[in-house]
């Protein structure tokens, strides 16, 4: 059921319902603070630029927002089209996983890369490594996922089955969340069976649009009232090493069960070698200087506050990232005006309240915090 939230006065704001897996930069918890500041203005289009998966996008959607949803990810792709291109009631999707659950499972690559046996407990198997998934559950992916290209489903439906899927190997993996290490010892979820459910997908109302390109350049073709931009910050620890996990190689798995395409791995953690931190690295994970002193993320902030076409802006920045309060302050008061900054204590999961001021610089130095700031544009 729809939360409800008080807003400015009397006025109550219904929040949604979305459904995505687990994800180390999600802002599940800010999407009320998100649809909050949105609200303000009169915005009725926008772009979510980096959108992971896809809830902020959603709960824009089920509020009537038209939404050009974007992320680099193919993972990303798929479940913003699966929860705002889908244009069938729920119920019609319900054979299609039937179908798909009732499928015997088989010996596959991604039983050979990433099953592992219970072993009493132990994920490590005999070749050393840790597994993220149990073999029964592997066996039942690799069937599912050859099936799923057997039977020839249009986008939409295809991405509705590769959503499931996703969702499904989630609530049974032995991670932490991400892929790029694997726990030791078997989780509970673990021992769980491997079952398929419809997504929670609605008939899909506005104008949306499910992109999968580099913001730069998407930003220049696409016009909106309102974006929202939560950049993938990188570590402000200054003994960050140059060679780093990004957030590319945290879901390397999702791409490769997206794709089917069984690439190359490497690692421990068997990751593909195009998520290697040379080839996958943002701009915005950026950890060093340019020549004139300046962070090399920092700057891709500017100019993606500067190229963007849009009137409004609210971006995302978390006091664990690269960019330093005091620049990053700088760079959106000499680029519009800061109508609103919102702060969100996530060790106490409590909101600060609404800020006004430049006082959030102060508070930023202060670890777990995350804020979200609403720019109009000059």
């Amino acid at each position: 059921m729809p939360k409800t939230l008080p807003l400015f006065g009397d006025f109550v704001l219904e929040i949604p319902p979305t459904e995505s897996i687990k994800y180390a930069g999600s802002k599940l918890k800010l999407i009320p603070q998100i649809l909050q500041l949105a609200k303000k203005v009169d915005a009725t289009t926008i772009l979510d630029g980096f959108s992971g998966t896809t809830r902020v996008s959603q709960a824009f959607a089920k509020c009537g927002y038209s939404v050009v949803c974007n992320d680099i990810a193919h993972w990303s792709e798929v479940l913003g089209t699966c929860y705002l291109l889908n244009n069938k009631p729920r119920f019609e999707y319900q054979s299609l996983i039937d179908h798909l659950n009732s499928v015997q499972p088989i010996d596959g690559w991604f039983t050979e890369h990433y099953g592992g046996y219970a072993n009493d407990g132990c994920a490590v198997q005999a070749d050393g490594l840790k597994k993220p998934w149990q073999w029964h559950n592997t066996r039942k992916l690799d069937a599912i996922r050859q099936e799923i290209e057997n039977i020839k489903l249009n986008k939409v439906d295809k991405a509705v089955a590769l959503t499931s899927l996703i969702l499904a190997l989630d609530r049974v993996d032995s991670t932490l969340g991400h892929f790029s290490a694997y726990l030791k010892d078997w989780s509970p979820r673990s021992y769980k069976e491997l079952v398929l459910e419809v997504p929670n997908v609605i008939r899909s109302e506005g104008n949306h649009q499910v992109c999968r390109t580099d913001i730069f350049d998407l930003v220049q073709k696409v016009s909106v009232d309102l974006a929202y931009f939560d950049p993938p910050y990188g570590s402000n620890n200054e003994k960050m090493p140059p060679s780093r996990v990004r957030y590319a190689a945290y879901y390397h798995l999702w791409k490769s069960i997206i794709l089917y395409d069984k690439p190359e791995l490497f690692g421990k953690a068997k990751r593909r070698k195009d998520t290697s931190d040379q080839l996958s690295a943002s701009v915005f994970e950026e950890f060093r200087r340019n020549q004139k002193g300046r962070f090399i993320a920092v700057e891709a902030i500017e100019k993606l506050i500067k190229m963007t076409q849009a009137r409004w802006i609210i971006l995302s920045y978390s006091s664990g990232g690269r960019a330093t309060a005091e620049e990053l302050n700088d760079v959106m008061h000499s680029n519009g005006k800061l109508l609103a900054v919102v702060e969100m204590n996530y060790k106490r999961n409590v909101m600060a309240g609404m800020k006004w001021t430049d006082e959030w610089v102060n508070a930023a130095e202060k670890p777990n915090r995350e804020f979200l700031f609403l720019l109009e544009k000059s």
